[in-house]
């Protein structure tokens, strides 16, 4: 959803749903839902001008972005071992960008 209105103002908000997911072929490991807001809004100055506020993760989500399922051995390790590897969402962040175009 998203806004940019005559006074200058523009933002957002986005939303991203994914829900469970099989991570191997008969279905017997599932990676779980996963939900994120983010939110932004800014002010155009003029037009070469912007300022922009942006809120991400703005509910502190522990989700992970992307999650795969295989066999891996780390040094020192007597033998691999198969389990979920994911990487998580960032945390909660503030962002403030400033932007000009020249």
């Amino acid at each position: 959803m998203t806004f940019d209105h005559d006074s200058r103002w523009f933002g957002g908000a986005r939303l991203r749903y994914l829900g469970p997911s099989a991570l191997i072929e008969d279905n017997s490991v599932r990676a779980p839902e996963t939900f994120l807001v983010n939110l932004e809004v800014g002010r155009r100055f003029n037009d070469h001008f912007k300022l922009r506020l942006g809120l991400y993760n703005a509910l502190d989500s522990d989700a992970s972005d992307i999650r795969y399922y295989y066999e891996s051995q780390l040094p020192g390790e007597a033998a691999a071992v198969v389990d979920i590897h994911f990487h998580p969402v960032e945390p909660r962040t503030v962002r403030l960008t400033v932007e000009a175009n020249l």
